[in-house]
């Protein structure tokens, strides 16, 4: 039975968000705006709470919402409440639909938010986009979370209220992406994620590419063997002259390059290896994404049949695998490289995932790599994950160039100041003395820096710089300013994330039958 329309409700809460109203167990929940900023909102009727269903819905809307309860029309409850953690919790938990879950093999994005304000954009593109994809909204590395200053629950927090914002209805994932330690993977269950991306780039030995076959066989004789659950030699009797069946082809694993696959990967193996039974103790479902893409060197097919078959030999179940591709994934541009050459390396890495799997292979580094989306989506027939992070950033930082120049010169010449500092974590190619000094150009030709291939990669890897500075009084330098201009133009940012990733999300609407 419907409680109330939308409309009835805007007669007495003109600052209703249309979008984000639904009716949920004999309950009505939206978000409002009002003088203390964005609030959710719940009616319910706890006189006409017959079914256990209900009554459990009752009780977790007076026990675990926090709020300001008031009498509504019609023996109704009306309770306002902050957008806390604990309600944030507890819309989860009353929502199901905003509860991460598991995703599968479903074609999916992952849409980083470095400022928590961008979701609602995210969901506007995904409501468009004619290819079906699991969104995860909630994504965020350990790293871009430490050089923001964020917590992994705020990181979900935040995308669960945007999600509910913008009327997202369907199923959500939550990444929890590049973990590095088995702390960083306590923080994240204790949040609520769903998807774990273990990243091991710290025991990849690139060098192993450029020795000799002595010294690739001393580097194999000094894995971790009892980690790795095996010895060198029966490591060799299991794979070496093994022949792989593709779809286009074999690929038969020589003695030599077997050997620099493990001198290369076998301490990452069994890093993997040790956090996913970390995770696995935790005892909830979960899925596994292993990155491997920051690294020096790409992943030949027959290392990536290694790791395929050793994480399979090992019991480490995963979703999706991030290899590090030929070509250059920069941050903010699209893909560098010769896309035949892509194509063909992208080929063989999908028939594996599919002859040794099914997973999924994942694009880390993935916004604005509009070139390769199509290829992706093709050869991988839809088993495809995208990652994107920062450039949800820059399109912040595209609308506040438009609204205020002189914040957005500011960041800019500081971003100048700090990008060779911070760039040292990340595969970019800017240089300084190509892009343009921040007092040459007007007004209105701010925006456009944003298209710019070195300024946007200095405004992108400065983000951390730019949201943490402080000025002389310990006060924030830019980050109070950038927030309160996007939340003062909220439908602006949404409008150009909306049509930045509708841009994206297009790319990927192709036929895979």
């Amino acid at each position: 039975m419907t409680l109330f329309s939308v409309s009835e409700l805007q007669s007495q809460f003109p600052n209703i968000i249309p979008d984000s109203f639904i009716e949920h167990n004999g309950a009505a929940f939206w978000m409002q705006r009002d003088a203390r900023g964005k609030r959710l909102a719940i009616i319910s009727n706890p006189l006409r709470s017959a079914s256990g269903t209900l009554r459990r819905l009752q009780s977790l809307i007076s026990n675990l919402f926090d709020g300001e309860s008031s009498n509504f029309q019609y023996d109704h409850i009306l309770k306002l409440c902050p957008l806390s953690p604990p309600n944030a919790r507890a819309l989860r938990e009353a929502l199901p639909s905003l509860k991460p879950t598991l995703l599968g093999l479903q074609t999916s994005a992952g849409f980083g938010d470095r400022l928590g304000l961008a979701t609602p954009g995210h969901a506007r593109a995904l409501k468009n986009s004619t290819t079906k994809f699991a969104p995860i909204f909630a994504q965020q590395s350990i790293r871009e979370m430490q050089r923001t200053a964020r917590t992994p629950q705020q990181v979900l927090d935040d995308a669960t209220f945007g999600a509910f914002e913008a009327g997202w209805r369907g199923v959500v994932g939550a990444d929890a992406d590049h973990l590095k330690t088995p702390a960083d993977i306590d923080a994240c269950v204790a949040a609520g994620y769903s998807f774990f991306t273990i990243d091991p780039g710290a025991y990849v030995d690139d060098t192993a590419e450029m020795l000799s076959a002595s010294a690739i066989q001393e580097k194999v004789n000094a894995l971790p063997w009892q980690e790795l659950e095996s010895t060198p030699r029966d490591f060799e009797t299991l794979y070496a002259g093994r022949t792989v069946q593709l779809e286009t082809g074999a690929v038969k694993i020589s003695n030599f390059f077997l050997s620099r696959a493990a001198a290369k990967y076998g301490r990452a193996l069994a890093h993997v290896a040790r956090m996913y039974r970390h995770l696995a103790a935790k005892g909830f479902p979960f899925e596994l994404e292993i990155s491997v893409d920051e690294t020096e060197t790409p992943t030949t097919p027959i290392e990536h049949i290694y790791l395929a078959s050793e994480f399979k030999r090992l019991g480490v179940k995963f979703i999706s695998l991030a290899p590090r591709y030929v070509g250059r994934f920069e941050k903010g541009v699209d893909y560098i490289g010769e896309l035949d050459r892509f194509e063909a390396d992208f080929c063989a890495h999908a028939e594996i995932a599919r002859v040794l799997g099914p997973y999924k292979l994942s694009l880390h580094s993935g916004s604005d790599k509009f070139s390769i989306y199509g290829i992706a989506m093709r050869l991988t027939r839809g088993a495809v994950h995208l990652k994107t992070a920062g450039t949800s950033y820059l399109e912040a930082l595209r609308t506040i160039a438009a609204l205020d120049a002189k914040l957005f010169r500011a960041i800019y010449a500081f971003a100048r100041e700090r990008y060779e500092t911070d760039r040292a974590t990340y595969h970019v190619s800017a240089q300084l003395d190509r892009a343009p000094l921040p007092d040459s150009l007007r007004d209105a030709d701010l925006p456009e820096l944003l298209n710019h291939f070195d300024a946007r990669q200095i405004l992108h890897v400065t983000f951390g710089s730019a949201l943490t500075a402080q000025s002389d009084d310990g006060r924030a330098r830019f980050y109070d300013a950038i927030m309160a201009a996007l939340r003062a133009h909220e439908n602006a940012y949404a409008l150009n994330l909306e049509k930045h990733f509708n841009r994206h999300l297009k790319a990927f609407a192709i036929s895979v039958a």
